[in-house]
């Protein structure tokens, strides 16, 4: 099979040819439909995040991250095999044939947060695509049957998004639901962004007005149905947020995650105000602190989801029929040039890359 991997922090993606895997115990096999490019591949590709106030990156490596490493966890694939430890019982109705999304956000199996069923929050993650390899390949091994979800009635390539994208901003969206009565604030209209403003409609939400530095995004924002835009580096940008919104603002979703967005995040927001923070932009927190008790502001740090909530937004998509966001196809072997445009904010929507 061919795969491209991270061979080198900072390197263009190597094409390997290797063997395609046999699947073992619990394993199943997929051949790759879609895998979507993902800012957090960005992190993975360039080694680290930056944690701002002169600290020194947190670097992947100390993180667990090993190389070489095929990304991609946005993957959906068709059942090939399954492992000779699979039962009928083990496969949730998938058989050979099956087009289905890969769960990747999984943790050791075994603690009281995975038993729990939120292996996204376990201390020892082995999410695929970052821990082990993921969907920029032929083929990919999944650890086990309950991780495939079936995407019958799906287009594979729009759907790929949804196990990140998708159940990150779901996630994140749950976590203010008690503020769906009044405007929300979105930070960030690119892949993440333009979900959040389809998944709020969908949840009952009032809407959500879209800050972004990017013109061409503020205008996807706009036409996937945002209540207003805001120029984050406009002089006015908190005036026009407050006035905008018409009322005060009591919940902001970050999904960009730089200094800039925190401030004008943290800023905006009334008394009593949540911040979630899910963008891995990198730089340190900007907040002067004695306003954070004034104000008895709740920040909040958002990460993917879990099996569950993966599950909630495939069936919220169904019932409400939520359409895709805007998704440029390319070929797996345009892999490195996927990322450089992502890298470089040419990106309106998702790439998604196609063996």
């Amino acid at each position: 099979m061919k795969s491209f991997k991270v061979a080198a922090f900072n390197a263009p993606l190597q094409e390997i040819d290797e063997p395609t895997p046999q699947p073992g115990g619990m394993q199943v096999l997929i051949k790759v439909r879609a895998a979507g490019v993902c800012h957090s591949d960005l992190h993975i590709w360039e080694g680290g995040y930056e944690l701002g106030h002169g600290r020194k990156p947190l670097s992947l490596k100390d993180r667990g991250v090993s190389l070489p490493r095929t990304m991609g966890h946005e993957t959906v694939g068709e059942v090939v095999a399954f492992g000779p430890d699979v039962k009928n019982s083990d496969r949730g109705g998938l058989k050979v044939g099956d087009v289905a999304l890969v769960y990747p956000w999984l943790g050791c199996g075994k603690c009281p947060t995975c038993l729990a069923g939120d292996e996204n929050m376990c201390l020892k993650p082995a999410s695929l695509g970052v821990y082990c390899d993921g969907g920029y390949a032929d083929y990919m091994t999944v650890p086990h049957p309950k991780y495939l979800l079936n995407l019958e009635g799906f287009d594979p390539v729009a759907a790929a998004p949804y196990a990140c994208s998708g159940v990150t901003t779901y996630s994140a969206l749950k976590k203010v639901e008690k503020d769906f009565d009044t405007p929300i604030v979105i930070f960030g209209a690119g892949g993440l962004g333009l979900m959040a403003l389809s998944l709020l409609k969908a949840m009952g939400g009032k809407g959500a007005i879209v800050v972004d530095i990017d013109a061409r995004k503020r205008e996807a924002a706009e036409q996937a149905g945002a209540l207003a835009t805001v120029d984050g580096k406009a002089p006015d940008a908190l005036e026009q947020l407050i006035r905008k919104a018409g009322e005060p603002i009591r919940a902001v979703i970050d999904l960009v995650g730089n200094a800039a967005t925190a401030q004008l995040g943290f800023d905006c927001l009334t008394k009593g105000g949540k911040l979630v923070i899910v963008g891995l932009f990198g730089g340190g927190a900007p907040w002067a602190l004695p306003l954070i008790p004034i104000k008895a502001i709740t920040i909040q740090g958002s990460y993917v989801g879990n099996l569950r909530e993966t599950q909630e937004l495939l069936d919220l998509v169904r019932a409400k029929k939520i359409p895709p966001i805007p998704v440029t196809t390319m070929p797996l072997a345009k892999a490195n040039d996927a990322l450089t445009d992502l890298q470089k904010g040419k990106l309106v929507g998702r790439a998604v890359l196609t063996p």
